[in-house]
């Protein structure tokens, strides 16, 4: 079982983050009485963060069983969109890429 984010990758890092936060407590809240997300919270409950482009964004839309984040500071722009917990996953989420910052090389002094 799995969870899946999808964060737009125009939105700024802080507010990428807060939109993870916030997904993950409200895909719960949507969908808590499910069989799925008892099965999901028995464990493991895995989750997959994603960075999504804005094509990527809209076809994911078409997946059942989401909800959709807004920013409030952004003029409530469309930020981030949470999944129900499922095993099986259409197939465009596994061409998805992880949510991951370049690693910081220091500096050569």
């Amino acid at each position: 079982m799995k969870m899946y984010i999808l964060v737009r990758d125009d939105i700024p890092l802080g507010f990428a983050m807060v939109a993870v936060a916030h997904a993950s407590l409200a895909g719960y809240l949507k969908f808590k009485d499910s069989p799925e997300v008892a099965a999901w919270l028995a464990g493991p409950f895995y989750k997959a963060v994603c960075k999504v482009n804005a094509k990527e964004f809209e076809n994911a839309k078409a997946v059942a069983d989401h909800l959709i984040l807004t920013e409030s500071a952004l003029g409530q722009q469309e930020v981030a969109i949470v999944f129900k917990p499922r095993d099986e996953w259409p197939k465009m989420f596994k061409f998805l890429r992880l949510y991951k910052e370049a690693p910081v090389v220091p500096a050569v002094v």
